[in-house]
């Protein structure tokens, strides 16, 4: 490529949430809490497999919104416009009137 059309540098950031266990957790309390519903008398009450699985799941969905709330507050609150400035045009009626 000639040395004129080299692409420029990018223009936004791109901030990747970070890796959480939280969303596997709150899989398996949801899914104890189904199993629940159908697996009374093996090996415990059907009723603890749903406040263990509700544990579970409430734990996990707070882990999640909390650490929504604090990825999102990281962010820096500006960026610095790299991008290129449009240029401003002007708009003309293809048709006359009169």
């Amino acid at each position: 490529m000639p040395p004129s059309h080299e692409p420029s540098e990018p223009g936004e950031q791109i901030y990747l949430p970070e890796s959480s266990w939280a969303p596997l957790f709150f899989a398996v309390g949801v899914a104890a809490m189904i199993c629940g519903i159908y697996a009374e008398g093996f090996m415990l009450r059907g009723w603890v497999y749903v406040i263990v699985g509700a544990i579970f799941a409430l734990a996990a969905l707070a882990s999640l919104v909390n650490g929504t709330i604090r990825s999102f507050f990281r962010l820096p609150r500006r960026q610095r416009v790299r991008g290129a400035v449009l240029p401003a045009a002007t708009l003309r009626s293809s048709s006359k009137r009169g």
